[in-house]
Parts: C-alpha cells; structure tokens; sequence
C-alpha cells in the first residue's frame, strides 16, 4: 500500500503544478462553453449570434491552454509510435478537406459532428491525465449532465412529439453530446458521492427512456449497453453471486417484452412500435449508395474532411437534394470516408490493445471502466455516430491512455477509492505532472 501512495504521489505531483492546473481548468471551461454553444444551436429557433459568441470563446479558451500544457510523453513506445502516424494522417485528412471562405472556416470550427476538432481530439493524450485532472473532468462530466436535464426541459415540445423530425434530431443531439459520459461516472461509481451516482443514473434513465418513447434503436443499444457493462463492473467490485439473480430476472423481462415487440402481437403500444422500428431498414438503400460512389483510392484513403458521398433522394430532411451528404450514420463507414481505411486501421491498432490491456490486466475498476468505454466505441461504429468532438469521444482517448498507463492499471481499488473519495493528497511535489 505505501508502495501505491508513493506511486499516486508521483502522478499527482510537478514543479509547476498550479500554473498546470489552472490552464487544465481553463481547457476543461472552454470546452464547456463550446459544448453549450453547440448543444444550443440545436433549438428549434436558436440565437446564433449568442451560440457563435459562445463557440468563438470556447475555442479561444481550450486552444490556448492546451497549446501551454501539452507534453509528448508516453509510458508505452507502441502507443507513442501510432499515435504519432495517426496524427500525421489526421492532418493530412484535415488539409485534404480545408475550405478558407467564411461559411467553410466558420463550419470546420463550429461543427463537431464534422469540423477539425473531431481529427484533433486524439491529442487529449498530451495534456496532463492524473487522478486530479481525472476528477475535473469528472466534474465536467456532471455539468454536461444537469445541462442535458435543463436543455430537455427547454426544447421538450418538439423531443416529446414523436412525428416531429426535428425534435428527433434535436433528442439525439443533446443525448450524445451532454448526456452519455454520464455512463462513465456509473462505470466508476465506487470512486463517487451518493449526489454524484444519483445525478448520473437520472441522466442515463431520462436519455433511455425518452430513446424508448422515440424508438430510437441505436441509443437505446448504446446506453443499454452502458448499464450492462457497468453492472459487470459492480459484480467485479462486489463479487455478489445474489446479484445475478436480479440481473437475470431483469434480462429474462426485457427479452421478453423484446421478444413481443419483434415476433408476437401486443396491444402495448411502445412494443409494437419497437416491432415496427426493428423490421424497418433505414440503411440499406444509403449503404447501398455509398458502395457505388466509392472508388479504390477513396476507401484506400478517404476523401479529406469535407469529403461527401452519393445519397438516395429524400434522406436528408432540410436542404435542398444535391445528390450528396457530408456523412453516413453508420460510423465506420464515416471514418472511411473522410480517412479513409488507414484512420481507421490506425484507430483500431491503438483502440483494440488498450482495451484489451484494461479489461484483462488491470487491478481497478477505473482501468476497466476504460476498456468498457473503448469497447462500447468500439461497438457503436456501426449503429450510430460517436466519433465526434463530444466528451463521449474525448473520454474513448482519455481512456486509452489510461489503460496504456501501468502506473494506473497496477493501481489497487483501495487506493484510487482513498483518492476520489476522501481526498487524499500527496506529499511529495517534485515529480512530472504529466501522465502518458
């Protein structure tokens, strides 16, 4: 145990910790008031002269201080290698895609889902990622929340209106952006307050259930699988064979009101109407499309940032038909065509070990609850958009370097539990500040 405090001791520590500090804190504020301009840009009638003041400053904010805090340093040779050959690409599809007239700079600057901070996000890597910083974001993380609450109870008119298209889009916004790193903090429950846990379960059954009043199939096998993975993490905290009885109870429910809505008659609306969505192809025709438009070189290395590809008439709901789109829901796929297969090749051989290091050779649910999340990117490439300037995203490459991390995955539970939740601090303040 004293081994580990002097370990944690030296990830906390640094010769210029607070100037440190305060920059983080600087990145972490900016990317808040960027995240709520976005997120308030998707109203149904937005002030965006106030959502672009609040972009502009944002930006200002988290570039500076990143550009004064950030460090090359990695534990592991593979992942400083790889990740220096996916940013070296990443510029490349950035360049490939750059458009220097004013709606295009004000587009890749204002626009997560397809701007450049997307291709910049693996860069996180190399600003400060120790259990102090941690809690911040942690922090951040709570913030977005009660943001989703507060924006769901201002746009709810057009979110609880189910023929409405634009209340749709606007719902899947504010899920992704504000309301699924909520999951993260459930995945880590045993670090946090009885106030914190209760803010992020809220935040994680409101989105479920307003995805199942919606019938939106990928968020609800996304955030489905969030309190799966982190049930598993409970039972590996906890060690309770009782608990997998209510766990089976509860599956054998959900199979079956499930297996009604897919193979049985029901008078239950929101059954039938899972049914309905399940036996509904929303991709095919689009899939389709972009195989025919993709030439050897594109799928080889993608069409650059602003890269578009062939749409069939009628799937965009705004706009004019141009024949084209920026992008395609099927995530992979996305990242194919804007970098094609070597992004996402790179992606991959740095996401799948990480994962693999911090679900099977980690001694805290903190490493697992990493590889859970690299593992639920993983797997929602294909039925939704995740790859995005989002904390949802920004967390995939948090996680990464933590699972890549010895002096964090050989962390026991008790230790790292003393720390977030009571407090502990270091007494040694001579050592690097920076984690990588």
């Amino acid at each position: 145990m004293e081994e580990e405090r002097e370990v944690l001791s030296e990830m906390l520590a640094s010769r210029n910790s607070l100037r440190n500090r305060q920059l983080v804190i600087l990145f972490w504020a900016g990317f808040l008031i960027y995240t709520l301009g976005f997120s308030l840009s998707a109203a149904p009638e937005p002030n965006y002269v106030i959502c672009d003041l609040l972009r502009i400053t944002g930006i200002g904010l988290f570039l500076i201080s990143s550009l004064l805090v950030v460090a090359f340093k990695f534990e592991s040779i593979y992942l400083a290698l790889l990740f220096s050959l996916l940013m070296f690409w990443q510029f490349f599809v950035i360049l490939r895609g750059l458009e220097l007239d004013y709606e295009g700079v004000k587009n890749i600057l204002f626009n997560p889902l397809n701007g450049v901070f997307l291709y910049l996000t693996p860069l996180i890597l190399l600003l400060p990622r120790n259990p102090q910083t941690l809690k911040l974001i942690f922090k951040v993380i709570i913030i977005l929340g009660l943001l989703f609450i507060a924006e769901l109870a201002l746009m709810h008119a057009p979110i609880i209106d189910r023929e409405n298209i634009m209340g749709r889009d606007i719902f899947e916004v504010l899920v992704k952006i504000l309301a699924l790193p909520a999951g993260f903090l459930i995945m880590t429950y045993n670090y946090h307050s009885k106030s914190i846990k209760f803010i992020a379960i809220a935040v994680i059954l409101l989105a479920l259930a307003l995805a199942g009043f919606r019938v939106r199939r990928g968020l609800i096998f996304i955030l489905g699988l969030i309190l799966i993975f982190a049930f598993l993490i409970f039972l590996y905290i906890n060690k309770r064979q009782s608990v997998l009885v209510v766990f089976s109870v509860f599956a054998g429910l959900l199979c079956t009101i499930l297996g009604l809505g897919a193979f049985g008659n029901s008078d239950i609306e929101f059954v039938n109407r899972i049914k309905e969505r399940l036996e509904e192809d929303t991709r095919g025709e689009v899939e389709l499309y972009y195989y025919a438009d993709m030439e050897a070189d594109d799928w080889l290395m993608g069409r650059g940032m602003r890269g578009m590809v062939a749409a069939p008439p009628g799937i965009d709901t705004t706009g004019d038909y141009t024949g084209y789109r920026e992008g395609i829901e099927t995530d992979y796929l996305n990242i194919i065509l804007k970098g094609g297969i070597i992004s996402l090749g790179l992606l991959l051989l740095i996401a799948i070990p990480a994962m693999i290091k911090g679900l099977f050779f980690s001694n805290n649910s903190l490493s697992k609850a990493a590889g859970f999340w690299i593992l639920l990117w993983l797997v929602s490439l294909y039925p939704s958009t995740v790859t995005t300037f989002s904390m949802n995203y920004i967390l995939v490459w948090i996680a990464i370097g933590i699972c890549y991390s010895p002096k964090y995955t050989q962390l026991s539970e008790a230790t790292l539990k003393d720390y977030f939740k009571y407090d502990i601090e270091p007494e040694d303040q001579d050592d690097s500040y920076h984690l990588n």
